[in-house]
């Protein structure tokens, strides 16, 4: 049976200059099988092509084969086969020849389910339905791409495979939630791919990055690329299983911040960044010979821009191309599982970059951010502000945030800048911002979107932490969501860190002054549950590094710093530390450069290091020095009153476990015959010292401990003398208890 009618049509069919043009919007209406009664016509356009063949493939019998017709100079071909056959191309170029199906052949691609949950903002799987994704239809492999936006007059897949030719793949409308598909037969995870999109009227936009894309091309290039569709074999099962009670309130937890490009160069080449497999054969065991429980990571989504340090992203579901595949970033963190390591990324929901190739107007309008500047402009960063009252916005963030938790065994998003999002009138002038309905500042908008993350992620992945990085009183931020907070984990205490670095830094002649500045932190002190964070914030745009910070000479600012962290680590709250700070490093952090790791020949440096390693350990063993970190209960000043020595004294406790005695002086003048109230009469034992000779200090102290005696003090029945080293923070245990 001949399954071709040898009556083709010889004109270009309806619509079909659209095509050559560029310009239709509807190129199923154009391309593909059109049925003509007991014949289907069959329309392409591959323009450059020498010849186009039809074959039809037959159940039983072997495929025919005869060229099509070429209807116009441009390359469109037209063929008729019998009704219902089936078929596909061989192809012809100047320099090969290939046999591919037919895009214009498949049906609707996107459920409707999923598009409904899409335009409701509540497709939690956004990865797994839009963007690239390989698959196999009708027996056919390649990927199906699917991209958001409405507005478009036009939109075409364009790559390497269709030499970056906007009119070879024109995508299909779903009109209802304004989504456009297309599955390309045969393209394979790697290819680069973007989106041309043709605006409402008629103008074509800079080609577009997907938004959805889970793997680009290495910065400065913008391409995204066809991810793989195969799972990583995780083996960190045990870990994931007990991760919630790492990550509870009562738990230790000490975190070393990173910015993966310039924790360390390989071999100091100043070009180069560690991959992800060199970064689990150094980091992990560096961090956890130090004692943290955790890294965090500054942002890991693609973002083109190095010197954003990662807050500008554009690829929300691509790690950054900098340090290898997705593939080697799951290996990474499966490393850090396996030690027993914890691993936060900063996740940036609150603006993004106006990169041409970006989000800022997707379509040729504002899909993603606000239309009016003074609701979508954020002019601190020169950056775009998402729209989180639009739905497909609010769920492609929440979609992103799972993603990395799912798809990365991710532990925990730190959010970046919610102070921006709370506050319409964040860093803006008078008369430069819009209220809400209420004609309030705050962002009614942002605040629905940050309690549906923390719903979101409460639920599919429980024992997930998801930290604030928030600067103002805005209550509740990790009150849960039904008692009516925002639902966080943890938040950064900026205040803790804003007046203890304002105190440190001062002459210790003028400390007694400003002794509030580091009572003020426990009057609100348990109102949330806390990270305490020396972030990398700290150390840049001309702040200095933490030990350029403190004062005197090069001994006294070592053993300022020493006590500092002494300080940090006896004070109830989580803790963070960024990369650089444990070896008092002297330069500013440099995102061009990298940890000052010769510094370490130096014996100061190095003492600061084994002092954050030993603080690290002893916070780990010692129960009331972690559990009720968030428990006014856990705390109890005994001398907080002693300005004109700038002394501090306080206990931590825990239920059945022994108080922890926390001392500091913080003044160059060691202090002998200080008389201090305890609770527990015996034996305190010296756990601690940070003016001791093995962290490089001058080795006052208290041979080991002390020994209570019943002469009242402070409150107590029981006393002890103790000798109080020169910017020092002790720390004691009672034995026996």
């Amino acid at each position: 049976m001949d399954h071709f009618d040898h009556g083709a049509s010889t004109g270009l069919p309806p619509r079909g200059q659209e095509i050559i043009d560029g310009v239709c919007g509807d190129p199923f209406f154009v391309l593909g099988r059109h049925n003509e009664g007991p014949n289907d016509s069959i329309r392409a356009f591959f323009p450059n092509a020498l010849t186009v063949r039809l074959i039809v493939l037959r159940p039983r019998s072997a495929p025919l084969e005869r060229p099509m017709r070429r209807v116009d100079d441009a390359g469109f071909y037209v063929g008729t086969i019998k009704a219902g056959a089936r078929y596909r191309f061989k192809i012809t170029w100047a320099d090969e020849s290939e046999e591919i199906a037919d895009p214009y052949s498949f049906g609707l691609l996107l459920s409707t389910f999923d598009l409904h949950l899409f335009a409701q903002g509540r497709l939690r799987a956004l990865d797994e339905v839009f963007g690239a994704q390989p698959m196999t239809i009708d027996g056919v492999s390649g990927t199906r791409f699917a991209v958001w936006a409405p507005n478009a007059r036009r939109v075409s897949v364009i790559g390497d495979f269709n030499i970056w030719d906007g009119r070879r793949h024109p995508m299909r409308l779903r009109h209802e939630q304004g989504v456009w598909e297309l599955f390309i037969p045969h393209l394979r995870p790697g290819e680069r791919y973007k989106y041309e999109i043709m605006a409402h009227d008629g103008r074509v936009l800079p080609q577009k990055a997907d938004p959805v894309a889970r793997a680009t091309e290495r910065p400065p290039a913008t391409a995204s690329l066809v991810g793989r569709a195969e799972p990583f074999d995780w083996t960190d099962e045990t870990w994931m299983d007990h991760r919630a009670a790492r990550h509870a309130s009562d738990a230790p937890i000490s975190i070393y911040e990173v910015h993966a490009p310039s924790w360390r160069r390989p071999n100091g080449d100043p070009d180069r960044v560690m991959s992800w497999s060199e970064l689990a054969e150094a980091l992990v065991p560096y961090v956890l010979e130090m004692g943290f429980t955790h890294i965090e990571l500054l942002p890991i989504s693609e973002y083109p821009f190095g010197g954003s340090w990662g807050y500008q992203p554009l690829g929300l579901f691509a790690p950054t191309a900098r340090h290898g595949s997705a593939g080697d970033l799951a290996g990474f963190i499966n490393t850090c599982h396996m030690a027993g390591i914890g691993v936060i990324v900063d996740w940036v929901p609150a603006h993004f970059p106006n990169d041409i190739h970006g989000l800022m107007r997707f379509d040729g309008t504002a899909l993603y951010e606000h239309s009016d500047p003074r609701e979508g402009f954020h002019t601190e960063w020169n950056t775009l502000i998402y729209n989180f009252g639009r739905n497909e916005v609010r769920g492609f963030l929440i979609a992103a945030a799972l993603h990395w938790l799912h798809c990365y065994h991710i532990d925990g998003l730190r959010v970046d800048a919610v102070a921006s999002m709370l506050y319409r009138d964040y860093s803006r002038a008078e008369g430069h911002w819009v209220p809400n309905v209420h004609g309030g500042r705050e962002n009614l908008e942002a605040v629905a979107f940050l309690r549906e993350l923390n719903e979101s992620i409460t639920e599919r992945h429980p024992g997930a932490l998801v930290i604030a990085e928030e600067s103002t009183a805005w209550p509740g931020v990790t009150r849960p969501v039904q008692d009516g907070g925002l639902g966080f984990s943890y938040k950064w205490n900026m205040g803790w860190m804003h007046d203890t670095l304002a105190y440190f830094r001062r002459d210790p002649i003028h400390r007694r002054h400003h002794h509030h500045d580091l009572l003020f932190g426990l009057h609100y002190g348990f109102s949330e549950r806390y990270v305490l964070p020396l972030s990398h914030d700290e150390v840049v745009h001309g702040k200095g590094s933490l030990i350029a910070r403190m004062p005197g000479d090069d001994w006294q600012r070592h053993a300022n710093l020493r006590a500092y962290f002494g300080f940090m680590w006896g004070h109830p709250g989580k803790k963070l530390l960024f990369m650089g700070g444990e070896i008092a490093q002297r330069a500013e952090w440099s995102h061009d450069g990298q940890v000052d790791w010769p510094s370490l020949d130096a014996p100061l440096p190095r003492g600061v290091q084994s002092l954050v390693r030993a603080l690290n350990q002893l916070m780990r063993h010692e129960p009331a020095l972690h559990r009720q970190d968030c428990e006014p209960d856990g705390f109890r000043w005994i001398i907080d009153d002693d300005a004109d020595n700038s002394v501090f004294v306080w206990l931590r406790l825990a239920d059945g476990a022994p108080p922890v005695l926390v001392i500091c002086n913080l003044t160059p003048l060691p202090r002998h015959g200080y008389r201090i109230g305890l609770p527990v009469p015996g034996f305190w034992q010296e756990r601690l010292n940070t003016d001791s000779a093995l962290f490089g200090g001058s080795n006052v102290g208290n041979s080991g401990g002390v020994h209570t005696t019943t002469d009242p003090s402070h409150g107590y029945g029981d006393s002890a003398v103790f000798t109080l080293p020169p910017l020092g923070t002790l720390f004691f245990v009672a034995q026996g208890v």
